[in-house]
């Protein structure tokens, strides 16, 4: 309920369109500007952007559900959004061609705040007269407030009811099912050259959190800095969650295996002994949800709680 409480307040609930950012914009349209404070602390004002350029597959997706029109996107973005002819291809995601920007005449572009080589584009960028918005989305209470200012920029505040109010309903629905048991979790992030632990302030660890759970992590901070198998053994979890990064799901979980799963003391875990060990699907648990939040709280609930 405080979940639900909260996004209220923030965001509002039950209602047909969102707060306004600004008073200058137009309730109906994006017929005026819209100002707003992006996640690095910049105030921001956008003027009915004509071409955006999008840094990040997630966020273009984002922009896509908030009724915008991606011109420009980086690689990672396909699979993730349609791609048509007349759109522009910046290459990798940490080192877009600012170039192909400035030539090509984007006037608004979207980036990562979580991303170090974007946030040293913004001077360059806004010399050029490129507007820029830095956003960090790790949660669903990040993923609200930027579809808010999304839509707000747009005008479509119907959007944000689809992608956004409609969601809460349905991730309050999974947060329910928690049944006060409070089962001890690992999430862990793998990748073709190592593997993390990971706590309640990463996207998954937040949604275990909502959803009743108590990560090992966060009681065993070294666990963060040095996964152990010594570690592990002492928490004795009763589910271990994993999910991958990097193009190689094989070579990620085969990671796993080397550093964890092939030590004998892999076999006696709780989690292990009763079947409590899952992998996630990276689109809903490494990459953003986006309009898929629901889903990925439900996939949770069904691993943690029976399938209903």
């Amino acid at each position: 309920m405080v979940f639900v409480l909260g996004l209220c307040l923030l965001y509002g609930c039950g209602k047909t369109e969102p707060n306004t950012v600004s008073s200058s914009q137009s309730a109906s349209s994006a017929a005026s500007a819209v100002t707003f404070t992006d996640d690095l602390g910049v105030q921001v004002t956008v003027d009915r952007p004509k071409k955006t350029a999008v840094l990040s597959a997630s966020y273009a997706d984002a922009w896509q559900l908030a009724g915008g029109t991606v011109a420009a996107y980086t690689d990672d973005a396909k699979g993730t959004i349609p791609i048509k002819e007349d759109m522009l291809n910046l290459g990798k995601l940490n080192t877009p061609n600012v170039e192909s920007m400035i030539a090509d005449k984007i006037d608004f572009v979207i980036l990562s705040g979580a991303i170090s080589e974007h946030v040293k584009l913004r001077s360059t960028l806004e010399s050029a007269g490129i507007k820029t918005a830095y956003f960090k989305v790790e949660t669903f209470e990040d993923y609200a407030k930027m579809m808010k200012t999304l839509t707000d920029i747009t005008g479509r505040a119907d959007l944000y009811k689809k992608n956004v109010s409609d969601l809460q309903a349905e991730i309050q629905k999974q947060i329910a099912r928690a049944d006060g048991s409070h089962p001890t979790v690992l999430f862990l992030r793998a990748y073709s050259t190592g593997v993390k632990a990971k706590g309640s302030d990463s996207m998954t660890g937040k949604m275990l959190k909502d959803l009743g759970c108590m990560n090992i992590a966060d009681q065993k901070g070294s666990l963060l800095d040095n996964l152990s198998m010594e570690a592990i053994v002492a928490a004795d979890p009763d589910f271990i969650f994993v999910t991958t990064m990097g193009e190689s799901q094989e070579a990620a979980l085969g990671m796993v295996d080397q550093l964890l799963i092939s030590n004998p003391a892999w076999s006696g875990l709780t989690a292990v002994k009763e079947k409590h060990y899952y992998v996630l699907p990276k689109e809903l648990f490494h990459l953003k949800p986006n309009k898929r939040w629901g889903e990925s709280y439900q996939i949770l609930a069904d691993d943690l709680y029976g399938k209903k």
